[in-house]
């Protein structure tokens, strides 16, 4: 598995050369990673702090995303990665799993860059994995990454209608207290310290006056309530920051859910049960 640390230490240091436009190119090689083993000791402190229940010999939904992330993260601080590293902002990620998955299996890694594409707020990355047992795909995910800049581009038609769509209403189901160190609880256990999650000083360094929880824990935090198939489609959107310290509100019902602060919806979701059997 590549070192976190070395492409995070490399992706700070290449981000104030890089500059990012949706045209620019961008690494096409898939990196993969055989033989992966669940560190069973990590992935119990994941569920808890995501809320998932311990001890099962399964992973939830989004286990794969931490698993697949030092290979992002190499592919996204290497020479010709054009997006600068720090201050990338995660605004979707969608997951398919196929059928459930084992903690105790062997498993195939790879990620690869889809593309880059415009935003109204700058220039956005997708990011694909995917999970293999038996040579088949049992999870695979699309995540896209912001980086944040000037530009006097107009986004693309389906970005705009993403953004402007009216946001579904549902009952509240949850409060929850949200402490100032999550962002730093969640890095150790995920391995993403994006400095905008992990202090004040360092979120302001990127435009945030407060630190910001990730988005990946958002989202697990709220499939944990709400729960999952066994074979399952997800998407989920990040619409806004959730500021740390804070609280947020859980709300859920037909199959989406969203979360709520300080008038703003923060993140939105679809969860949809797909039938059984890996992807061939």
């Amino acid at each position: 598995m590549p070192s976190l640390a070395g492409s995070l230490l490399r992706g700070a240091l290449l981000s104030p050369f890089r500059r990012p436009r949706p045209d620019a190119a961008f690494p096409r090689a898939p990196l993969t990673l055989p033989g992966v083993r669940i560190d069973l000791a990590r992935l119990a402190a994941y569920e808890r702090i995501c809320g998932f229940p311990t001890g099962d010999d399964a992973l939830p939904p989004t286990y794969p995303h931490v698993l697949g992330f030092p290979l992002a993260m190499r592919l996204m601080s290497a020479r010709d990665f054009p997006l600068p590293l720090l201050g990338l902002v995660h605004t979707g990620f969608d997951l398919t799993r196929y059928t459930p998955l084992p903690a105790t299996a062997a498993y195939e890694l790879s990620v690869r860059v889809e593309g880059l594409a415009p935003h109204r707020r700058g220039t956005e990355a997708a990011v694909l994995t995917e999970l293999r047992a038996g040579g088949e795909v049992v999870w695979e995910s699309r995540s896209t990454y912001l980086a944040r800049h000037g530009t006097d581009r107009a986004a693309d038609k389906a970005n705009v209608t993403e953004e402007t769509a009216p946001l579904p209403t549902l009952p509240p189901l949850a409060e929850w207290r949200l402490g100032g160190d999550l962002g730093r609880r969640y890095a150790a256990v995920s391995g993403d310290r994006n400095p905008i999650h992990l202090h004040p000083l360092t979120a302001r360094l990127f435009g945030f006056p407060r630190p910001i929880a990730h988005g990946m824990w958002t989202v697990a935090r709220c499939l944990a309530a709400h729960g999952t198939p066994g074979a399952v489609r997800v998407r989920a959107r990040f619409l806004a920051p959730v500021p740390l310290p804070g609280t947020v509100e859980y709300a859920a019902g037909n199959g989406r859910f969203t979360l709520r602060g300080d008038g703003r919806t923060h993140l939105t979701g679809i969860v949809e049960r797909l039938g059984s059997g890996p992807r061939r």
